[in-house]
């Protein structure tokens, strides 16, 4: 995979990921990274929210842990909604923790080409400056115009 995925690409990441660590998490929902963990477990996925500041609390049913380190078990994709800056301690930190992690996902805005390039060079496919629920909507039929799918068929203008 290149540094721009191809929607086959992609589509074949969001069919494959079971299990997502997402970091910087937020128990507000109204924050992007809620209702995108919201999203993916509607979509079947097991999320692993992670978050210093909700360590030890539920969110969305699943116990938030300090760091990744802390996380049991293994997850096959990070998720991360912390600025660009932090990013190479995020992926330092997900590649010792799981040295065959499939994916890091890099949200919207987020971006570090350095942290990208390790992380490729161990093998792991990395999307940067994308969101998963768009481009599940996007590359599944759910996006329609303006974000919303309202179900509601109208040639009406106004």
């Amino acid at each position: 995979m290149t540094d721009v995925p191809t929607d086959a690409e992609l589509k074949a990441i969001l069919r494959r990921v079971k299990t997502v660590a997402i970091v910087g998490v937020s128990a507000n929902p109204v924050r992007p990274s809620y209702f995108v963990a919201r999203y993916l477990q509607l979509k079947g996925v097991r999320i692993v929210p992670v978050n210093p500041g909700l360590a030890g609390q539920q969110l969305l049913g699943e116990t938030v842990h300090a760091s990744l380190a802390e996380v049991p078990g293994a997850v096959d994709m990070v998720d991360v909604f912390r600025r660009s800056e932090a990013v190479p301690e995020i992926v330092d930190a997900a590649l010792a923790r799981w040295p065959r992690l499939d994916v890091i996902w890099l949200q919207l805005g987020v971006r570090h080409d350095q942290a990208a390039a390790v992380a490729r060079a161990r093998g792991v496919t990395v999307v940067q400056d994308r969101c998963p629920k768009i481009e599940y909507q996007r590359l599944f039929g759910e996006l329609r115009m303006g974000g919303f799918n309202t179900g509601v068929i109208s040639s009406r203008l106004g």
